[in-house]
C-alpha cells in the first residue's frame, strides 16, 4: 500500500493499493483513477505518486527475493 493525501481541506491521509490504479492525471490537480472507475484527487504530484508506486514494487520484489533464498 502507498500513503497518499486527499485533495481536500483536511488533506486526509489514506492508503491505496497501487494494483488498483488505472491512470494518474494532472489537470491541473493530480487525480488517481482506479480500475473501479473511482477518481480520487490527491495533493501529491504525478511524479511523487509514481515514485511511491515504484518504491512499493521494489520493496515487494526485494522481499520475495529474500524469502526465495
Amino acid at each position: 500500500m502507498i500513503k497518499l493525501h486527499k485533495l481536500s481541506h483536511g488533506r486526509e491521509p489514506f492508503e491505496l493499493n497501487p494494483d488498483l490504479i488505472e491512470r494518474i492525471d494532472s489537470s491541473p490537480d493530480c487525480h488517481v483513477t482506479l480500475t473501479t472507475g473511482t477518481r480520487i484527487g490527491v495533493i501529491e504530484t504525478v511524479d511523487e505518486v509514481v515514485a511511491r508506486i515504484r518504491a512499493w514494487r521494489v520493496d515487494i520484489l526485494a522481499d520475495a527475493l529474500r524469502k526465495a533464498r
